[in-house]
């Protein structure tokens, strides 16, 4: 008997959690958030705010790959904070490294999403290299701060005139 018989609350909780880290709901996701953006916008700065879009999806990506890789192993060890959740530049060197970073992004996505709908992950479990966390928290600490940087994202696109 799968777990998905004993308790159809857990499977219905992945699934919220699976759709929430995918941008559903009154999140917007990350492949609307960048779709369109000019190659030339990728590195530039909008009057009044802080970061470019590379810098906010390099920051996207090497937190969330942190965090996944904290929720997934022991031997993890998490980059030097903050400069080593930030990249050094404000554009990426080149379409390739652009490329490189969404490929990244998708694919540890993908990985936490798995790892929630996952019957054999126990959501609810402390990790035991942890100080409390658990892989549900650490998904929604995913979900929540993809949020709160997608929309930063739009703010830049909006400020170069990108967006709509």
């Amino acid at each position: 008997m799968s777990i998905d018989e004993v308790d159809p609350n857990d499977r219905a909780l992945r699934n919220h959690v699976v759709f929430l880290l995918k941008g559903g709901g009154a999140h917007l996701g990350f492949e609307k958030t960048l779709a369109g953006l000019p190659p030339g916008l990728r590195g530039a700065k909008a009057p009044g705010l802080p970061h470019t879009v590379w810098q906010l999806l390099e920051h996207l990506r090497l937190a969330q790959w942190d965090i996944l890789e904290f929720s997934r192993s022991r031997d993890h060890v998490s980059p030097k904070w903050p400069e080593g959740y930030w990249p050094e530049t404000k554009g990426p060197a080149d379409d390739a490294g652009w490329e490189g970073s969404l490929a990244a992004f998708r694919k540890d996505l993908k990985a936490m999403g798995d790892l929630v709908d996952d019957p054999a992950t126990d959501l609810f479990a402390k990790i035991p290299w942890g100080d409390g966390q658990t892989i549900l928290r650490e998904a929604l600490l995913i979900a929540d701060h993809n949020a709160y940087h997608l929309g930063q994202i739009v703010s830049v696109r909006q400020a170069l005139g990108a967006w709509g």
